[in-house]
């Protein structure tokens, strides 16, 4: 049985009426299939499903923890990744955006799926002025200052390093 997948029969007779949904799933339930995101993490899928003429209008939120490294310092990071849900369902698609309703049912799943792993950090940093780990002892910059020179700048550089300061 699929958890994400609604009959809207109901809701296509009556343009205007609503149903509001919540379902708590794991990642992979949904497919969810990105190292990421652990198999048995709880997504949670807060949705509002409204009628239109034409459609169903679905809203509302997609939550699933994730887990990485920060780019710079390599220090484990946890979070959690919500996505805005405002996505067109219909029976006959006119818009390049919509997904289908197929025999009066709408499948959340890949919007879901979608929605997530658009949401999911491409680079996560632990803070924004994080200062890495030194290239040539390894310690963490963040932790404690490194005594280590600093590393001789390449003067094919430099010209990207003038402008850089003329843009400051």
């Amino acid at each position: 049985m699929k958890p994400l997948l609604f009959n809207v029969a109901e809701l296509l007779r009556r343009p205007a009426t609503d149903r509001d949904v919540r379902v708590d799933l794991t990642a992979e339930e949904l497919g969810l299939d990105d190292a990421r995101v652990a198999a048995d993490a709880p997504v949670v899928v807060v949705a509002r499903l409204e009628s239109l003429s034409d459609g169903v209008v679905v809203t509302g939120r997609v939550e699933a923890p994730w887990h990485d490294t920060c780019r710079r310092c390599l220090v484990p990071l946890e979070g959690v990744a919500v996505a805005p849900v405002d996505e067109l369902y219909q029976q006959h698609i006119t818009s390049d955006e919509a997904f289908p309703i197929v025999a009066d049912q709408i499948d959340l799943a890949p919007m879901a799926r979608e929605l997530v792993m658009l949401e999911l950090p491409m680079a996560p940093l632990c803070r924004d002025d994080c200062a890495g780990i030194c290239p040539t002892c390894g310690a963490n910059r963040n932790e404690q200052p490194c005594s280590c020179a600093t590393p001789k700048v390449d003067d094919r550089w430099s010209a990207l390093d003038a402008l850089r300061e003329q843009l400051n």
